[in-house]
């Protein structure tokens, strides 16, 4: 029975992992504004490829993840970064602020924390 459970736990455990990954590939997916079939297609795949991870019924391999992150121009580890809701953006204002003065990087951070204050 403890094994049971165990594998149960596990399961449950996956199924949670599954439906988070897809869930980010969906909320990436729609904030580039570019259906599914594109996607596919422009990952060199079938035009169902992208649909089928989505629905779960299938999941990319691990070459096929990478091109997916590839595809949004973010590493792996931004694309399990749940708490960073669009970390494509999140690179380009790092690497524009990258470029900025002492004054104005701090001017901008001013102006990101006063609307993060905002959004409280």
């Amino acid at each position: 029975m403890i094994i049971m459970g165990d594998n149960t736990m596990k399961e449950n455990h996956e199924h949670e992992n599954v439906e988070k990954f897809v869930r980010r590939l969906t909320e990436l997916r729609q904030q580039r504004n570019v259906s599914a079939r594109d996607m596919s297609l422009s990952l060199g795949q079938n035009e169902s490829y992208i649909n089928k991870i989505e629905n779960q019924r299938s999941m990319p391999s691990l070459f096929g993840f990478f091109c997916i992150c590839e595809y949004f121009g973010i590493t792996p580890k931004e694309f399990f970064d749940y708490e960073t809701e669009s970390p494509a953006i999140s690179n380009a204002l790092s690497d524009e602020i990258r470029r900025l003065d002492y004054s104005e990087s701090m001017h901008i951070l001013e102006v990101v924390r006063d609307i993060n204050k905002r959004r409280k």
